[in-house]
């Protein structure tokens, strides 16, 4: 029984394989000869077809498009001043902080007057002294005049009269000038804003004693903030005063319109590049010291352009993806491009074709991926409707 059962298995195991082998013959036989050589050629096999949807077809499309430069800077205030002591003496208080709003002319601070008040006082009292030495001087002029022409004293002592009078008066008007200084002198303890605006400094505290020209206050008008920009040389020839600008500050908020309202005649000494100035409407929330960036508008045209996020550069010219339909069937083509102007359009970035693409051609987005040239490509249903215009390479 054992030498049976060692001699049945090979036996039966070769008749299984040779069924298959037979099967495998007939299948192979059944199939066609032009598909068979399809199937063993590996230059045959067909690439995937990518279904699209509607968001990843974007259109080639006439549009207006500004060349723009792009700058940058911090905004400052063009109506700033500081509140400086005009005398020297102690402070005796500051009425505002920092964030307080002032008018100009609003009193802001003051210093202690003790000292001028004096100082006035004795420059009366010398006005006064000499008023009454011109009077006397005036007294015995009138009676040497009416004993010069009685004959009593000589036309010498007339002349020393006259002399007496104008030195006395001349005294009398250095006193009031002196009298002038004081009052000024203690008018200018009193401290005023120049301007209006927003105290932005408290620089000095009441007790302090401050000198001459010592900064107390500084005060800044926001109503039109201004931003020095650095223009490249190569494009101040097409920049202009009046030329519009977008900026957007740090922090975040709405793009800002701006104006370039003046250029400097010379280019900064190292960098070689030309400040601009650009004015920029007060805002709420914007303050002096922020830093912006943006762009000025230089000149703007109708062009032929595509989205920027079609544009593709993994290659050595940027190129696009183009869906093209021939014989019923749709397939990717690659097309290298001519790029010009940049801008935006509809908040979205898009670029100038110059060349190697038609009006309305149909482009793949960046959202695609990596799309191979040839491959298969499945239209929505609202593109695969709608019909597909002439290429470029066909006109």
């Amino acid at each position: 029984m054992t030498r049976w059962i060692r001699w049945t298995l090979p036996a039966v195991a070769v008749l299984i394989v040779a069924l298959f082998a037979a099967r495998s013959l007939k299948g192979r036989g059944d199939t066609p000869p032009a598909a068979a050589a399809a199937a063993s050629s590996p230059a045959s096999a067909a690439l995937p077809t990518l279904a699209l949807a509607a968001q990843d077809l974007l259109q080639a499309r006439r549009t207006e498009l500004a060349r723009q430069i792009e700058v940058s800077g911090t905004l400052r205030a063009i109506n700033t001043a500081v509140v400086k002591a005009r005398v020297a003496g102690e402070l005796k208080s500051v009425a505002v902080r920092e964030g307080d709003t002032v008018r100009a002319g609003q009193a802001v601070a003051q210093i202690d007057t003790t000292e001028f008040d004096w100082k006035l006082r004795q420059a009366e009292q010398q006005a006064a002294a000499a008023q009454a030495q011109l009077d006397i001087a005036r007294r015995q002029l009138t009676n040497n005049k009416a004993l010069v022409n009685q004959g009593f004293i000589s036309p010498t002592a007339l002349e020393t009269s006259v002399s007496n009078e104008a030195g006395a008066l001349a005294t009398l008007q250095a006193a009031q000038a002196a009298v002038e200084l004081a009052r000024k002198a203690r008018n200018d303890a009193a401290l005023a804003a120049p301007i209006g605006g927003l105290v932005s400094q408290r620089l000095a505290q009441p007790g302090e004693r401050v000198a001459v020209d010592g900064r107390i206050l500084e005060i800044v008008d926001l109503s039109t903030l201004e931003l020095e920009a650095a223009v490249p040389p190569q494009d101040v020839a097409a920049l202009r005063v009046g030329a519009r600008a977008r900026l957007e500050v740090e922090g975040g908020g709405a793009p800002l319109t701006a104006t370039v309202v003046r250029i400097n005649p010379a280019a900064a000494s190292g960098a070689r590049t030309v400040p601009a100035y650009l004015s920029v409407a007060g805002a709420p929330g914007l303050r002096s010291g922020l830093f912006a960036r943006g762009w000025i508008e230089l000149e703007r045209r109708a062009v032929l352009a595509v989205p920027a996020t079609a544009v593709r550069n993994d290659q050595a010219r940027p190129y696009v993806v183009v869906a093209v339909t021939r014989d019923g069937s749709t397939q990717a083509e690659h097309r290298p491009l001519t790029l010009g102007l940049r801008g935006l359009v509809d908040g979205a970035e898009w670029v100038e074709v110059s060349a190697g693409l038609a009006e309305g051609e149909r482009v793949l987005a960046a959202s695609t991926g990596l799309v191979a040239s040839g491959a298969r490509l499945r239209l929505p249903a609202t593109a695969a409707s709608a019909p597909a215009p002439a290429s470029a390479a066909s006109r």
